[in-house]
């Protein structure tokens, strides 16, 4: 199966990293977020690629086709101009980057990537958010649901405390909310039938997220698999290091090929 990852957005509410790079080339443990995100997949066994490029494009092509120089020692004779790679730390993966257009919305992305998907079922997420949800179970679901579309759904954390007060405004109880307190969201990872291809015929200018789901909704071809544990998506300077500091304090849930 093959995994579509959007990477082509603009990421302004990241603006501090993305004005000279995409957002899922920021780095956080010196590696980029899309890294991470194609070592989860890889880590049950799926290689195969198709990242979906938008908002400087050529960075990304530029870090896969220099793959080995980012991940292993090199020797240059510059007079021949061989190139040996020693202690090559390379992955299993067939990575096709897809140039879908600066301004093109996401729905008219992943639209785009069809005739590379063919008639398999596939995945697809974003390039900006890495979980520890198990891949194979949430494959396994989807079989056995008969969806056309099944998106992992996750509960944020809260950024706020809650609290109470008394008619003359004295807070009497005050605690941060938990998770089991916090509604469901999107948080990627779908999973998709190629029939889904059938709802994003001219969404060049539409969100995935708008029409083409509520019309998945109203058809009742969406369904949910519900996961409870890790879950970030970096969206802010201040997800980037939240993100960094799990890291560097060995919390990376995500991390699962450690």
């Amino acid at each position: 199966m093959k995994v579509v990852i959007l990477a082509g957005g603009y990421g302004t509410r990241l603006s501090e990293e993305t004005e000279l790079k995409p957002k899922p080339m920021v780095e956080i443990g010196g590696k980029p977020i899309l890294w991470h995100i194609m070592k989860i997949y890889s880590y049950y066994g799926f290689n195969d690629f198709v990242i979906l490029l938008g908002y400087k494009g050529y960075y990304i092509k530029e870090y896969f086709a220099n793959y080995f120089l980012h991940q292993s020692d090199v020797t240059f004779d510059i007079a021949t101009g061989a190139m040996e790679v020693h202690n090559n730390s390379s992955e299993p993966w067939k990575v096709t980057l897809l140039d879908t257009g600066l301004k093109t919305s996401t729905a008219g992305r992943i639209k785009k990537a069809q005739s590379f998907i063919g008639s398999n079922d596939f995945f697809l997420t974003y390039g900006d958010g890495v979980s520890n949800v198990n891949i194979k179970e949430l494959l396994s679901f989807h079989k056995k649901s008969n969806k056309l579309l099944t998106m992992t759904s996750v509960q944020p954390e809260s950024r706020f405390g809650i609290l109470q007060t008394d008619g003359n405004q004295n807070v009497i109880t005050f605690s941060e909310k938990s998770k089991n307190e916090e509604g469901w969201i999107n948080g990627g990872f779908f999973v998709a039938k190629p029939e889904l291809f059938n709802y994003l015929e001219n969404c060049e200018d539409i969100m995935f997220e708008k029409e083409p789901m509520e019309n998945l909704v109203r058809d009742k071809q969406i369904v949910s698999y519900k996961h409870y544990d890790f879950w970030k998506c970096m969206d802010t300077l201040r997800d980037k290091k939240q993100l960094e500091f799990l890291i560097s304090n060995s919390k990376a849930q995500w991390m699962v090929w450690e």
